[in-house]
């Protein structure tokens, strides 16, 4: 038997989830992973590395949980909201017996996760608008344990209206959890739904340093919920998640001066945003440009694929969305500096002559 036959077939099945980093490209102006264009700088407090942290380090907890509005004890931390998404299928959903659900075009981590762990996973396409199909979400709830709303959704940049997350909640209550994955929530901090976890017991929220927080290199996110649903989650996490350097830099970053700087990036990135969109608006070849309430825009271009290939080959390196449902001749664009945002501008213009 070859070790490719000793794999569980699911897993041999398996198509990993394509990262910007995966993907590759040669380039100097990096706008496909939605980071935060440049580096801020931290210095290490703790020196005790001959000893295992913490499983869930006090001061990150605390500092989150303060700055979320919420106890220490509806705040768990780990590698990243992405583990945060597996830990929820791994405590919650029976392989081969239970579903998740979610509606596409949306985050790509969803259904690998769902896969790696042999639990089925549900699609409903998003309405017009990228807004849920309420109606179609709810013939297919029968045995989901677990659904899935990006809120701004991922790649598309907006956010579900807060009526239709309120009637999913009352719809599932009682039968399975609603996992708001606000990763890009610090661009709109108005459309959170961490307030609503007293009233949905079965709410979960998921957040991460990576993106307004600029710390996408440390790979750190945090799943807020009640009480017993952090339990649970805490049954089945590893027991040092986070290590002393990456739990050392989220406690200074979630500190009060750090959330100031923080807040200080986002004014920034939204200035830059509404800057980009209004130049590309005036590019013959961009169709169309999609509002957005986060830290990238979609564009639709003409002849996509080929200007993708221009661009990539100019060391700019978007990210193509040409194969999501409706989102036909799209592309992600990162927003980056200024400099990048110009290099992005006249590369466009140069395609449209």
């Amino acid at each position: 038997m070859s070790i490719e036959e000793l794999a569980r077939e699911n897993v041999r099945n398996l198509t990993p989830y394509q990262s910007a980093r995966r993907l590759g490209g040669k380039g100097d102006v990096w706008l496909n992973a939605n980071e935060f264009p440049t580096a801020v700088p931290f210095g290490l407090t703790q020196q005790t590395l001959n000893r295992y942290p913490e499983c869930q380090p006090k001061a990150v907890i605390d500092n989150y949980a303060r700055y979320a509005g919420l106890k220490p004890e509806q705040v768990l931390v780990s590698r990243g909201a992405d583990e945060g998404i597996e830990l929820l299928i791994r405590a919650f959903c029976e392989p081969g017996k239970d579903a998740i659900l979610f509606c596409p075009p949306t985050y790509g981590m969803y259904s690998v996760s769902a896969e790696t762990f042999g639990v089925e996973y549900r699609t409903v396409q998003a309405k017009e608008g990228w807004q849920l199909d309420l109606p179609a979400i709810a013939e297919k709830l029968d045995g989901v344990k677990v659904v899935y709303v990006c809120s701004p959704n991922n790649p598309t940049g907006q956010v579900i209206n807060p009526q239709d997350m309120r009637d999913l909640l009352e719809m599932t209550r009682g039968k399975a959890l609603v996992v708001a994955d606000e990763a890009y929530i610090e661009f709109c901090p108005q459309a959170t739904l961490a307030g609503w976890i007293a009233d949905y017991p079965h709410l979960v929220v998921l957040r991460t340093l990576s993106k307004a927080f600029a710390l996408a290199g440390l790979r750190c996110g945090f799943t807020l919920a009640s009480e017993e649903v952090i339990a649970l989650l805490m049954k089945v996490i590893a027991p040092y998640p986070l290590s002393t350097p990456v739990a050392d830099i989220a406690a200074q970053a979630l500190s009060q001066d750090g959330i100031v700087a923080m807040r200080q990036r986002v004014a920034q990135i939204i200035d830059e945003r509404q800057y980009l969109i209004g130049q590309l608006r005036d590019i013959p070849c961009v169709e169309q440009v999609f509002d957005s309430e986060t830290n990238y825009i979609l564009v639709r271009i003409t002849a996509s694929s080929a200007v993708f290939k221009s661009l990539w080959d100019q060391g700019i390196i978007l990210r193509d969305q040409n194969r999501q449902p409706t989102l036909s001749g799209c592309l992600r664009i990162t927003i980056g500096t200024r400099d990048e945002s110009l290099r992005v501008i006249d590369a466009l213009r140069a395609e449209s002559v």
